[in-house]
C-alpha cells in the first residue's frame, strides 16, 4: 500500500518487467508493451488464473488452456479444436510464446486481430469456441468470491469489465517466453550440435537447398519467424482465403501467418489447418509438394519442380535441426502451468 495523499491509501500493483533473454536483447527490438497495460505481478497472476479458468465459457467447461495447452507449447494436439457445443473450427490453434515480439501486432493465422488484448476478446464470443457473451462473463466474475478482489489488486477497481479481463490475460501471455532450446544453448556455447543437426541448419540456410530462412529467420533471429503472411504453396485453389478474407485484396488470398519454428516437437499437427500430422510431412511438402497459384510467394522459387527436391538424408538432417529448436524447459515451466 502507498499513500496517494495524506488521507487516501491507494493500492499500487507491483511492476514486473518481462525477463528478456540476453540473446533477444542483443538481436531483436524491445518487446511491444502497451503503455496502458504495463506488466505487474498482480496482473500476470490474474491473467494466469483467467487463462486456466473455464468460467469464461458459457457452460463453465472450457478454458483458454483447453485449446492452448502448456505441454503442447500452448497449442492444440488435435487438428481442430472443439467448442463447448461440440462444433469444430477449421483452423489449428496457434502456439503461444514470444508474442510480445510480434511487431506488426496482427494475430491469428489470418491477422484479423490487432494486439494481444484484442485477440483475447475473440474466443469468448465465438460460437465455435466458448460461445459466451461478455456481459455474462462480467456478471459471473463480478459475483465470484475471489475475482473482484483480484481485479482490485491488479487494476485498482473491483468493477470487472471485458477490457480488464483481456488486459490481464495479455499480461500473462506476454510472459510466455521460449528461449532455452538446444540450439539456443549451442549459440551460447553451452551445448554441442550433432553433425546431423549442423548439416540440417546449413540446409535450412542454403538458398539452393532448404531455403527456409527467408520466412523463418536465421540464428540471428531468436523468434524463428518473420511474423508476416505468405502463401507457401499449400493449394492451387483456396477454400480458406486467409489474409485475403480480412483485407479483401485478392493478392492476399491463401496467405497465412508464418508460425515460429520453435517447439515443433510439441506443436503437431502443422500448418493453419493442421493438415500435416508429422514434421516429415511438412518437409516433404517443401521438398516436392508445392502447389502453384496466382498468389504463391515469390520466395517459393522452385515451385515449378514441386519444391527444393531434398535427398532423404537432407530431409532427415533438416528435421533433426528443426527439433533442436524445441524448448523443454518452456513446456515444463511451473510459472506457465496450472499450479
Amino acid at each position: 500500500m502507498s499513500c496517494s495523499n495524506e488521507s487516501v491509501n491507494e493500492y499500487v500493483p507491483t511492476p514486473s518487467p518481462l525477463e528478456i533473454p540476453p540473446f533477444f536483447q542483443d538481436n531483436i527490438l524491445a518487446p511491444v508493451i502497451p503503455t496502458n497495460n504495463p506488466q505487474t505481478v498482480e496482473g500476470i497472476a490474474l491473467g494466469k488464473k483467467l487463462f486456466f479458468d473455464p468460467i469464461l465459457s458459457a457452460d463453465n467447461t472450457q478454458a483458454c488452456a483447453d485449446c492452448h495447452a502448456p505441454e503442447n507449447a500452448f497449442s492444440d494436439a488435435d487438428r481442430f479444436s472443439d467448442g463447448i457445443d461440440g462444433f469444430f473450427g477449421n483452423r489449428n490453434s496457434m502456439p503461444l510464446f514470444n508474442l510480445a515480439w510480434n511487431y506488426d501486432e496482427k494475430f491469428f493465422w489470418d491477422g484479423r486481430s490487432f494486439g494481444i488484448e484484442h485477440q483475447a476478446f475473440q474466443p469468448v464470443i465465438d460460437p465455435l469456441e466458448m460461445h459466451n457473451t461478455w456481459v455474462q462473463v462480467e456478471q459471473k466474475l463480478q459475483q465470484h468470491i475471489e475475482y473482484p478482489n483480484l481485479f482490485e489488486q491488479a487494476f485498482g477497481t473491483s468493477t470487472i469489465d471485458s477490457t480488464l479481463v483481456t488486459k490481464a490475460i495479455a499480461q500473462f501471455e506476454r510472459t510466455l517466453i521460449s528461449s532455452n532450446s538446444k540450439f539456443d544453448k549451442h549459440l551460447l556455447n553451452e551445448a554441442t550440435l550433432t553433425p546431423e543437426e549442423l548439416n540440417g541448419f546449413n540446409i535450412f540456410m542454403d538458398e539452393t537447398k532448404g531455403d527456409c530462412f527467408h520466412c523463418h529467420g536465421s540464428d540471428k533471429n531468436p523468434l524463428w519467424t518473420d511474423n508476416m503472411f505468405h502463401n507457401n504453396g499449400l493449394d492451387a485453389t483456396f477454400t480458406d482465403l486467409g489474409l485475403g478474407k480480412i483485407t479483401g485484396d485478392p493478392a492476399d488470398n491463401g496467405k497465412f501467418k508464418s508460425p515460429s519454428l520453435r517447439n515443433l516437437a510439441f506443436t503437431a499437427p502443422y500448418m493453419h489447418d493442421g493438415r500435416f500430422a508429422t514434421l516429415d510431412d511438412v518437409i516433404s511438402h517443401y521438398s516436392e509438394g508445392l502447389q502453384n497459384s496466382p498468389t504463391i510467394d515469390p520466395l517459393m522459387k522452385k515451385v515449378a519442380q514441386g519444391g527444393v527436391q531434398l535427398s532423404a538424408q537432407d530431409k532427415a538432417d533438416l528435421k533433426t535441426f528443426l527439433l533442436s529448436l524445441s524448448d523443454f524447459e518452456f513446456i515444463n515451466n511451473p510459472a506457465f502451468s496450472n499450479q
